[in-house]
């Protein structure tokens, strides 16, 4: 499944082993973009800050992210790994994960729900040749329930913990960035954080309180802006609108709307799994962005929360537009530019054209 997004990968170097697990990873987020969208365009309209604000429609929101979302990815991630029985259990096991912590756990999805059905591969494997006829579907059943019920019990009591340790540990680095001075180093670690699922609890677990610590003695924080500008985030999708895999294209223009208008930026995650080498070119807009933003003593007064860039300029105190705005096209064009080149500017997307092109006339010619 994750061929359909990403080309095959040949060699067995890091840089091969590096791009097959990004493919995976984004083969079990990319056939569930629809549902991201659908989420995000939930969230702009009627979270309190939205476009169309109402409470009742608001209360779909959280469990959209915290439960549907990462059952949909274990589901998929199990079903690349072992068909429908793997999307089951997978689907099963991640209920741990979700019960067990209570930040959005994408990135105990994506490991827990291909592993479980690696597993349950192994097991059925075992159990094929040892059981007789008539029974087959009866152990089939028992040992789909019994692995998808353990592993969601070692998902509650295992994975759960270790992904939040990882979500704490990469908040204690920023934080450490930060206090140190060294704000436009912290998009090394903010950027990946982000690509993993773990941009709020980055956001809103540290950069908001030390934001508005700083905003009482100082009337505008430099820290609402870290996490939250939209610009690497664009500059990426518009390389990947012109220079990206021409399957992938059309979703684009889509993902553009929701992430900078809309502000749910984990509409471009993805992209980013799909060819992780592109990280680069997030963390350079980002650090660009930051630069920017200390250059002309920009600052907001609040979370621009979603981080669209409606509510980066209504959190934009008087007189600080153009710093912030700035900021953005800066982060945006650096983000746009590495992107471009990482992608070759789609000479790799002709290349493949054009191979297919001599295939698909080569049995004509020989049939001549």
């Amino acid at each position: 499944m994750a061929d359909t997004y990403t080309p095959p990968v040949t060699g067995t170097g890091a840089k091969a082993t590096i791009q097959r697990i990004g493919g995976h990873l984004a083969g079990m987020i990319m056939p569930n973009i629809g549902a991201f969208i659908a989420w995000g365009l939930i969230t702009a309209l009627f979270i309190p800050t939205g476009w169309l604000p109402n409470e009742t429609l608001a209360k779909m929101v959280g469990p959209i992210i915290s439960t549907l979302l990462p059952v949909l990815i274990a589901y998929t991630g199990g079903r690349m790994v072992h068909g429908q029985r793997g999307a089951v259990v997978g689907a099963v096991a991640v209920m741990g994960v979700v019960v067990g912590t209570d930040s959005p756990m994408f990135l105990g999805a994506m490991i827990i729900g291909p592993l479980t059905a690696l597993i349950l591969k192994y097991v059925d494997k075992f159990t094929e040749a040892r059981t007789k006829a008539g029974f087959e579907m009866l152990v089939d059943n028992f040992s789909a329930g019994i692995v998808g019920g353990a592993m969601a019990v070692a998902g509650f009591l295992g994975i759960g913990p270790i992904v939040q340790a990882i979500t704490t540990a990469a908040g204690n680095a920023v934080e450490w960035l930060i206090t140190n001075n060294l704000l436009p180093v912290a998009s090394v670690l903010i950027e990946p954080a982000k690509v993993l699922f773990l941009n709020n609890a980055i956001n809103h677990g540290v950069l908001s309180p030390l934001g508005v610590a700083q905003a009482a003695e100082q009337g505008k924080s430099i820290l609402f802006m870290l996490e939250s500008n939209p610009g690497p985030g664009l500059g990426l999708l518009l390389a990947y609108l012109l220079f990206g895999p021409r399957q992938l294209r059309p979703s684009t223009p889509a993902a553009m709307i929701i992430h900078f208008f809309g502000g749910i930026h984990e509409i471009y995650f993805p992209y980013v799994l799909m060819k992780p080498r592109l990280i680069v070119a997030v963390i350079a807009g980002g650090a660009a962005g930051v630069f920017t933003f200390i250059a002309t003593g920009a600052g907001l007064v609040a979370t621009p929360s979603p981080g669209s860039i409606f509510a980066y300029l209504a959190v934009t105190p008087k007189g600080g537009w153009l710093g912030s705005s700035l900021g953005i096209l800066v982060a945006t064009g650096v983000s746009f530019a590495v992107a471009a080149l990482l992608l070759g500017f789609g000479r790799s997307e002709k290349a493949a054209e054009e191979q297919e092109s001599v295939s698909s006339t080569e049995p004509a010619t020989k049939e001549a």
